[in-house]
């Protein structure tokens, strides 16, 4: 394992609601992963910014997410196998949403556990009640969100060097 435990928080933003979508997620460290969906909704862009945290960080032994989101936290950790279960279907029998989301998250979740890996913890956090990593994911998701806004779907990362880390020891200066 390269890391221990590690910490992210994710955040989706969408402006209107289906509109130009972004997703992000923001670690403890200042690393940090965005991206633009040119139409979605922010229940797609707060579940992408949970699944690329999964994704980007598959030899973390203990990854804690913290999401603002209880209905991505409560589609991973409640409803998603049993969607599956149902043939993609709701409880109430109504087509699940964001299926190829939902299976995505169900791969990325078996892959930690087919190498021994413990499941991801999920904790709630107050979104925009100053969690400086809340904080900067949703100043990275809005970013996101506002480049789909111009038609261009894309992802961006400080994890290869091309991007520079941000500074986590404070909350994102509020330029909108």
């Amino acid at each position: 394992m390269s890391e221990s435990s590690y910490t992210v928080a994710t955040d989706g933003a969408c402006k209107g609601n289906p509109g130009p979508t972004g997703w992000a997620w923001v670690g403890e460290d200042g690393h940090w992963a965005a991206g633009s969906i040119v139409s979605g909704t922010n229940n797609i862009g707060e579940l992408m910014g949970l699944l690329k945290a999964i994704e980007d960080h598959p030899d973390v032994e203990h990854l804690t997410v913290q999401a603002d989101s209880k209905y991505a936290i409560d589609t991973y950790e409640k409803w998603m196998d049993g969607h599956r279960r149902r043939g993609w279907k709701t409880s109430t029998g109504a087509p699940t949403k964001n299926v190829d989301i939902l299976e995505q998250l169900i791969a990325a979740r078996d892959a930690r556990r087919a190498v021994g890996l413990p499941d991801v913890v999920l904790e709630h956090v107050r979104g925009h009640r100053g969690h400086v990593l809340n904080e900067w994911a949703d100043e990275r998701a809005v970013r996101g969100a506002e480049h789909a806004a111009k038609g261009t779907a894309s992802s961006w990362s400080s994890l290869g060097g091309t991007h520079e880390k941000v500074d986590v020891s404070a909350a994102p200066k509020k330029s909108r």
